[in-house]
């Protein structure tokens, strides 16, 4: 194969510059979608041991080579390092729902149970990085998505009108974890990665999950402190973030992001985006995951081209990939038009056609 990855195409989008050739980017893809590419299983060798979660890696970073990104997409959710975690993915309040709960919860123990899960991991990730590439992600889950597994978006909401004060407690805490979490990623893997980012996802289809007051009185202070972290490391940062969040875009850029990620074609199309921040951050994705499930692999394919060669002039910093991200529900062949497609980009972009 005549594909040579380099992450510094996928660096010069993320930093709002035009990359030589047309890099492409996945939030997350399933493992079970790449064991389907590549007809082979691995998913199991995962926290199976050194030399397993070494095999692990070495088909998990091959498949995105294959694919031709020029980064390998990864990253561990804080949220599974939680002592009884979960609440949010609904159904049932997390394990902090009064003061006394807040004051008796293991905080301390949190950054070592998530070393503990992570740190086999990101070790063999590195041990089997393919020449050319680096990681794009890091440490999962934001400010607001922490709280929701803490407390449980339900009684969160309940909790902002009964104790306010822990509210604001509660996000400081949170604040304190990642900072902590964080700072010692960046002391253990200063060059693993070329791009860090964290998802945070605050708003749905119509609006943001809670009030635009809310969020920046609460959870843009942490984002501030988490981001100038990861700024001062001199790696960029990317946001990836679901949700009609327009009414706090202007905080979050001004905590210093240096692109977004995320976009729904009901909540805006894609040229908006550019429209309205493209000179200021790259932007990444731009195929709506809705296309990718419901629509025929041709046609998949000719939306793709015709939709990358548009935002690829139109943007200065872009990445092409879904809106979100490759669950195990897209169809593999769909999956498949999207990569074709944006290879017949950079195919087209080095004949001059």
């Amino acid at each position: 194969m005549d594909f040579q990855p380099d992450y510094r195409h996928l660096v010069a989008a993320v930093r709002n510059q035009r990359p030589a050739r047309l890099p492409l980017y996945e939030h997350n893809i399933s493992a079970e979608v790449m064991e389907r590419v590549l007809g082979t299983p691995f998913v199991h060798l995962d926290g199976q041991g050194p030399a397993a979660q070494r095999e692990y890696f070495r088909h998990y970073c091959g498949f995105c080579r294959d694919m031709t990104y020029d980064a390998v997409t990864f990253e561990l959710c804080i949220c599974k390092a939680l002592v009884d975690g979960g609440a949010i993915m609904g159904g049932k309040a997390g394990p902090i729902q009064s003061r006394a709960d807040y004051e008796a919860y293991p905080w301390a123990e949190i950054p070592q149970r998530y070393w503990d899960m992570a740190a086999p991991r990101f070790d063999a990730l590195a041990a089997e990085m393919p020449a050319g590439m680096k990681a794009v992600g890091g440490i999962g889950n934001g400010v607001f998505e922490l709280s929701e597994d803490l407390v449980g978006y339900e009684w969160l909401c309940l909790m902002v009108s009964d104790d306010p004060e822990l509210v604001g407690d509660l996000y400081c805490r949170i604040g304190d974890l990642m900072e902590d979490i964080w700072t010692e990623f960046l002391r253990r893997y200063p060059d693993l990665y070329c791009v860090l980012r964290f998802g945070d996802d605050l708003g749905f289809k119509s609006s943001t999950l809670m009030s635009p007051a809310f969020i920046r009185r609460h959870i843009i202070p942490q984002y501030k402190r988490i981001i100038s972290r990861i700024n001062a490391s001199g790696t960029p940062f990317l946001w990836h973030s679901c949700g009609k969040i327009f009414p706090v875009m202007e905080d979050v850029i001004a905590c210093g992001i240096c692109a977004k990620h995320s976009n729904e074609d009901q909540i805006a199309p894609f040229d908006d985006w550019i429209r309205d921040y493209g000179a200021r951050i790259g932007l990444l994705g731009g195929i709506d995951v809705d296309i990718l499930c419901r629509e025929e692999p041709q046609r998949v394919y000719e939306l793709v081209l015709e939709r990358g060669q548009r935002f690829r002039s139109a943007a200065k910093g872009y990445a092409l990939g879904s809106g979100n991200s490759i669950p195990e529900y897209v169809p593999t062949e769909n999956y498949l038009a999207m990569v074709r497609a944006g290879q017949e980009i950079r195919r087209r972009e080095t004949a001059g056609v």
